[in-house]
């Protein structure tokens, strides 16, 4: 079997482990979804009404502020998940797994790889719980099959890249509970973008802010194709930063794993 071969056979066997755990563990897979259907419940029923009414719907427009919050709700709920991606990879680290598998025969980027995929799919199936409450309260997109598609796609490469840099900083903390810290930053930015108001109703400052970072294009892109409606630059946008994102948290991960030992114990 050639080198790329066995990379991807051990890539399957560390995904397989954490798919596991995953099913022992469903705490992690719930969070991703419990937190961003009470923000859901929240901005709909008790603010959904005024903010409706401030994106031009009529008074009570809660119907039409549904469906501008849930792609905000959807990329908050990729944040969260990343923090349970964190917290997953410090615990490998402080419990002494990735001493074992150093001595083990396996390839380096598997154990990273692992991590990374298992937790797209986690993050999937919350994304999937948050999308059939948003579907009860009377969420109804205007995309079609290709529409679903793109903004599944820009979801699954959203979670990808912040999975990547969550295993970084899994590693680089020294402790599951400076894990569980370090990716809060990321839970805010959708709260500073687009997520939940329109950005030409911030203060200039603010405004500009959210206009430049990542998570502005990224929750437009995925607006745009669940309303049917075009996404103009966005789309280009979001998939940089992705790809941006995802190069900065593989390279750090890396070094992150040849260099420093693993901690055992806590």
């Amino acid at each position: 079997m050639t080198a790329l071969g066995l990379t991807l056979d051990d890539s399957a066997t560390m995904l397989r482990r954490n798919l596991r755990r995953a099913l022992r563990y469903p705490g992690l897979t719930v969070i991703v979804a419990v937190m961003p259907i009470v923000f859901l419940l929240l901005f709909v029923y008790v603010f959904g009404g005024t903010l409706g009414a401030g994106l031009g719907a009529p008074a009570g427009g809660r119907a039409e502020y549904l469906s501008y919050v849930v792609p905000g709700i959807l990329v908050l709920a990729i944040t969260g998940g990343a923090q349970g991606t964190a917290i997953g990879i410090a615990m490998d680290m402080t419990e002494g797994i990735i001493s074992r598998f150093r001595t083990l025969s396996i390839a380096r980027a598997a154990v990273l790889t692992g991590h990374v995929v298992g937790a797209v799919i986690q993050t999937v199936v919350g994304l999937a719980l948050v999308v059939a409450v948003a579907l009860l309260l009377g969420y109804r997109p205007d995309a079609g099959p290709l529409g679903w598609l793109g903004a599944v796609a820009v979801l699954a490469l959203t979670s990808f890249a912040l999975s990547w840099l969550s295993v970084a900083m899994g590693m680089y903390t020294k402790s599951v509970e400076a894990a569980s810290n370090l990716p809060m930053p990321l839970m805010l930015l959708p709260f500073f973008g687009s997520g939940f108001v329109p950005v030409e109703s911030m203060p200039s400052g603010l405004r500009w802010f959210a206009e430049h970072q990542p998570f502005t294009p990224i929750i437009e892109t995925v607006r745009g194709l669940l309303n049917g409606t075009a996404i103009g630059s966005s789309g280009l946008a979001a998939v940089s930063w992705c790809a941006g994102i995802a190069l900065v948290g593989y390279l750090w991960a890396r070094a992150n794993y040849e260099r420093r030992p693993a901690r055992a114990g806590g």
